[in-house]
């Protein structure tokens, strides 16, 4: 893979600070209430879900300018959960995708399903964690 663009981004850990290189993002980093945190602060899953629903949203986006089909009311939920597996952590993903009436049925669902074949999030979960597609 040739690189296009590279984002760089520093943590101090899940209960500090985390800031990308151009100084865009800089956030204080804090556990969830569910695993014994404060809550007052983002975590990993969160940046993860935004991170996700975004690229997944810009994938529709491209394959719906190829299809050309007008994508510009589709919206979408990236769920991302953590939880204990044999040996430590894993996580699991959820994508909901909410399409207008217009792209309800199977073009609607043809596009998720290109969407994921194509997202790069989609990409580098495959065959790593669960990825659920929802379509509402």
């Amino acid at each position: 893979m040739e690189a296009l663009y590279t984002a760089v981004a520093t943590a101090n850990g899940r209960e500090g600070r985390a800031a990308t290189s151009d100084g865009r993002l800089d956030l204080s980093l804090a556990m969830p209430p569910a695993l014994g945190g404060s809550g007052e602060g983002t975590n990993p899953e969160q940046l993860f879900a935004a991170g996700y629903a975004a690229c997944f949203a810009g994938a529709i986006g491209l394959v719906g300018q190829r299809e050309k089909i007008d994508t510009k009311d589709v919206s979408v939920t990236a769920e991302i959960s953590i939880g204990k597996d044999e040996t430590s952590f894993a996580l699991a993903a959820t994508i909901r995708v909410e399409l207008p009436e217009e792209l309800s049925g199977g073009t609607g669902q043809k596009l998720v399903e290109q969407a994921h074949e194509v997202c790069p999030y989609s990409k580098a979960t495959r065959g790593n964690i669960p990825v659920t597609l929802v379509v509402e």
